[in-house]
């Protein structure tokens, strides 16, 4: 008899990821291709230590070993950067799969419905989400954000006005808020060098 094809619901999920440019250093983007779509699950400034635990995260969640190759939703994905950062584009409209705990989803969420150009306090997150006492820990669930840009973590700032925290460094927010208009502009590591 002749074998059987394993239907496309059982084949096993594949991490497919690829560096991509920005006017602030490479980003990695990596994609989760099931059999019936593909997700953005990481997108991240090129900082080593960072990249490779939350490759190993999501490797395990997903049960599969990251690959470098490109699917077509790198295509998009490097599309809808390029228009942000031309500041043509103020709202991506992605697939994500973001895994992660209830409270950290509900974090993430948040940080998707804080406007382009606008910023708010880690207080004001907590409180957006019914935790008013858990600003600590919306800072915990914005540093395992694992999609920079898009899940716009760089847009939370201290109550006080002062930057901190963000993972791709400071310098990086300063400059993406720059760019939204939430900010004045000052001189930023980047601004500096690409004069």
């Amino acid at each position: 008899p002749k074998p059987q094809t394993p239907s496309l619901s059982s084949s096993m999920p594949r991490l497919l990821y690829q560096s991509l440019d920005s006017p602030l250093g490479p980003l990695r983007a990596m994609v989760v291709q099931h059999a019936d779509r593909e997700a953005l699950c990481q997108l991240e400034f090129a900082i080593p230590t960072r990249l490779n635990r939350e490759a190993a995260d999501l490797a395990r969640f997903f049960d599969c070993e990251p690959e470098a190759d490109r699917c077509p939703l790198h295509d998009e994905i490097e599309h809808q950067l390029a228009a942000y950062f031309a500041g043509d584009l103020r709202d991506f409209s992605l697939p994500l799969d973001t895994p992660g705990t209830d409270f950290q989803q509900r974090v993430w969420q948040a940080l998707r419905e804080i406007p382009f150009g606008t910023t708010c306090s880690y207080g004001d997150l907590a409180e957006r989400i019914g935790s008013p006492r858990g600003q600590q820990a919306v800072g915990g669930a914005n540093g395992a954000n694992r999609i920079a840009i898009i899940i716009p973590c760089h847009r939370v700032i201290e109550a006080t006005g002062n930057l901190r925290g963000y993972g791709g460094g400071l310098d990086r927010k300063q400059w993406l808020l720059q760019h939204e208009g939430a900010l004045p502009e000052t001189p930023t590591l980047f601004a500096a060098a690409m004069q």
